[in-house]
């Protein structure tokens, strides 16, 4: 086969310029349009994602902290003060017992109950706080009174709750304490004694 070089063109001639740069322009457009759907594509599917049914979520109010009231200390330096009045309570409490027998202890343990039951006995109405017998099995029931019961041993899950009953529990239900003078420092709960 022999071919012809005479015949093939050596210089372009506008009509095959024009065709080489439109389809350049048509190709680069090509490339782009490529380009452009393919970040539409991932900006899609990183943005919508499906929509799944949820119920409306409800906000718990966080717990109130607890209201702390200051407890006045004239009350608690009142008793002490009839406690040790009565009882010697004080006295007892500070006094080393290692150096006394167990039967001394024992007998100014005996004082000491008798005086500190005197004096709750005068100013402190009591009641148990459960009329159930100690040993036997309760339920509590929910929404039980948590000031009143202390769950002890494996506390899980939620209330009705059956256990045993360990102690019965006090309450105060009447308070008698004295009245007290005006101007009475009550943080002097036993004055010093000088016999003359």
């Amino acid at each position: 086969m022999n071919i012809d070089v005479s015949s093939i063109p050596t210089t372009i001639d506008m009509f095959h310029l024009i065709l080489v740069i439109l389809s350049l322009i048509s190709l680069s457009l090509l490339v782009m349009k490529r380009k452009s759907a393919a970040n539409q594509t991932n900006e899609t599917t990183d943005t919508i994602q499906p929509v799944i049914p949820q119920e409306p979520i409800q906000e718990k109010e966080p717990p109130k902290p607890a209201q702390l009231k200051e407890a006045s200390p004239d009350a608690a330096l009142q008793l002490l003060t009839l406690l040790q009045q009565d009882a010697r309570f004080i006295d007892f409490i500070k006094e080393d017992l290692s150096s006394y027998s167990d039967a001394d202890i024992g007998a100014a343990a005996r004082v000491v109950h008798e005086g500190s039951k005197k004096t709750l006995d005068t100013y402190f109405s009591l009641e148990s706080v459960r009329n159930e017998d100690e040993e036997t099995r309760i339920s509590l029931p929910e929404g039980f009174n948590a000031s009143e019961v202390r769950l002890t041993g494996n506390v899980v899950g939620e209330a009705p709750f059956n256990g045993t009953l360990i102690h019965k529990g006090w309450k105060v239900t009447d308070i008698k304490l004295p009245k007290i003078a005006a101007g009475h420092n009550t943080a002097i709960v036993a004055p010093a004694e000088v016999e003359l």
